[in-house]
């Protein structure tokens, strides 16, 4: 029996994380589960699953939570960034899934890989921001990293198993590997016309065509600065330079990604777009369990298609590649300004088109420091933020 953490059990991924683990109730146990402040959410998270532990980040909902639990629950609730980083180092934890979205899920993410845990990483902020710092503190503590995201893990069940076993430090070269094909659908406007774009609403951009996820993943599915954070993810998973990574608009969402090799060969992962396949895989690694997920009817998929990224259409994309080149100083100050940006766009505070806008001026404009530790780089963050904020209150 598999106890797992899991951070961010109220959003997309939990929910799938908690079905996996209902088509397995003899292997695994949600020990723990997190969540920001959504009580409702949370209360019947734990009156079904019944786990020990029950931390909400938010003091006042944690408060809250532990009113509303019934009394004969012997749950834990706890609050608190200090807490929350004891609570992923329990020697009684076996896994961590790492699915708290944006910067907020960095902190107990690096807490789990210190403390040398199993950690499915679903966070893929984690290593936007701390690539580096990230990689150094799973090599030093021997944690077993396992990527989430659909493509990652489609990439990573496409290497030779040395290269599975050498995650941050991939030779991908000498398994005879020549390019990463990292595919997105292009969201809801890849045929949009370009000059309708400005006009997008959010609940246009999250609609999304294939998957079903939150507003701010839509809404970068949609911007195409999602595929970006995962190009800078991919880089350091797999420890790709700018030539061994290709992005491809593949609009069916049925191919997750594919591994072009030396010979010509080009492995591809397929399925239905339902995260719980990933998710399954990175639980159950290097076995497989049943996911709950229809298997891939081939007589409905029809037809599949293949792009080349229009940037004029997905300037966000170009950014987050442009700033993968120069450093892990640009891509937190990018992920800081998206996240700025899009929560600005969901509240109806700019247009579609400005995202891009807030992004490229908080590249240009905020001044980049020597990040050497997780204090500088929430720091940088910070900062990065504070000049989003300053740049949205103009547009």
């Amino acid at each position: 029996m598999q106890k797992m953490v899991i951070l961010g059990a109220t959003g997309s991924i939990g929910a799938s994380t908690l079905s996996v683990i209902e088509q397995n109730p003899e292997a695994y146990k949600a020990f723990a589960l997190v969540a920001h402040k959504s009580v409702d959410k949370m209360l019947d998270l734990c009156i079904k699953h019944n786990p020990s532990i029950a931390h909400m980040v938010d003091p006042q909902a944690a408060a809250e939570l532990q009113r509303r639990l019934p009394p004969h629950m012997a749950i834990a609730v706890s609050s608190g960034e200090d807490e929350l980083a004891a609570i992923v180092a329990l020697p009684e934890v076996d896994c961590v899934m790492a699915a708290i979205v944006g910067a907020a899920g960095l902190p107990a993410t690096l807490a789990a890989v210190k403390a040398g845990k199993r950690v499915l990483l679903a966070n893929k902020e984690s290593l936007v921001m701390s690539g580096r710092l990230f990689i150094d503190a799973m090599q030093g503590s021997n944690a077993k990293v396992l990527p989430v995201d659909s493509e990652h893990n489609a990439i990573f069940q496409c290497l030779p198993e040395p290269a599975q076993q050498a995650i941050g430090a991939c030779d991908l070269a000498g398994a005879g590997i020549s390019h990463i094909l990292l595919t997105g659908s292009g969201g809801p406007f890849l045929s949009s016309d370009l000059d309708s774009l400005s006009q997008m609403t959010p609940d246009q951009a999250c609609k999304h065509p294939n998957w079903s996820m939150g507003r701010k993943i839509s809404v970068d599915s949609a911007s195409m600065m999602n595929k970006g954070l995962e190009y800078i993810e991919a880089r350091w998973l797999f420890n790709a330079t700018k030539d061994q990574l290709k992005v491809v608009v593949h609009p069916q969402s049925v191919i997750h990604s594919m591994v072009q090799y030396k010979d010509g060969s080009v492995l591809a992962q397929m399925g239905n777009p339902d995260m719980r396949t990933p998710i399954a895989h990175c639980m159950a690694y290097p076995q497989r369990i049943s996911a709950g997920v229809e298997p891939l009817d081939f007589f409905k998929v029809g037809q599949l298609s293949f792009l080349k990224p229009d940037f004029n259409r997905f300037p966000c994309l170009k950014l987050a590649i442009d700033a993968c080149e120069q450093g892990q100083e640009a891509t937190t100050v990018l992920n800081a300004a998206n996240e700025v940006s899009v929560e600005a766009f969901l509240a109806s505070k700019i247009r579609f088109t400005d995202i891009a806008r807030v992004n490229e001026y908080c590249l240009s404009h905020v001044e980049q420091r020597s990040l050497d530790t997780i204090e500088d780089i929430l720091a940088l963050d910070s900062l990065a933020r504070c000049a989003a904020q300053e740049r949205v209150a103009k547009l």
